[in-house]
């Protein structure tokens, strides 16, 4: 089971229902075999998230998304014993998409990062929201 706390619903107008942010979370986790996890999803005001930006990536501007992996893939084992996969935080006031934004900051906890690859991390993000539209 993917354990997904919500945080922060409410306050932001373009926020999710934790409902969506859950399947979201647990669409991309099964995507990317991981069965038991916890991720923590916590939406955030732009002065927020430019405080975190600034404190990890040296960039104290407002972003959409960023995420804080913890255990990541390397701690699965066959025993499925559920890992602390990490946090996303989510500024909707700074995202075009927020169901884009769970699903991007759920492929960087599990290890992805589109700023390395070849593209196959907005490839995957792409078609997995499709899977969900469609």
């Amino acid at each position: 089971m993917i354990d997904v706390e919500v945080l922060g619903t409410g306050r932001e107008p373009a926020a999710l229902p934790p409902r969506e942010v859950r399947r979201l979370c647990v669409l991309t986790a099964a995507h990317m075999g991981v069965e038991q996890a916890h991720v923590a999803v916590e939406f955030v005001d732009a002065e927020r998230i430019a405080q975190l930006n600034g404190e990890h990536r040296n960039k104290a501007v407002p972003t959409d998304v960023l995420s804080f992996p913890i255990d990541g893939l390397a701690a699965r084992s066959p025993t499925a014993v559920p890992v602390e996969l990490g946090d996303v935080v989510i500024c909707p006031e700074h995202t075009v998409d927020v169901r884009e934004a769970v699903v991007h900051g759920m492929l960087h906890l599990l290890g992805m990062d589109h700023e390395t690859d070849d593209g196959e991390m907005l490839e995957l993000q792409r078609e997995l929201l499709a899977g969900v539209d469609g």
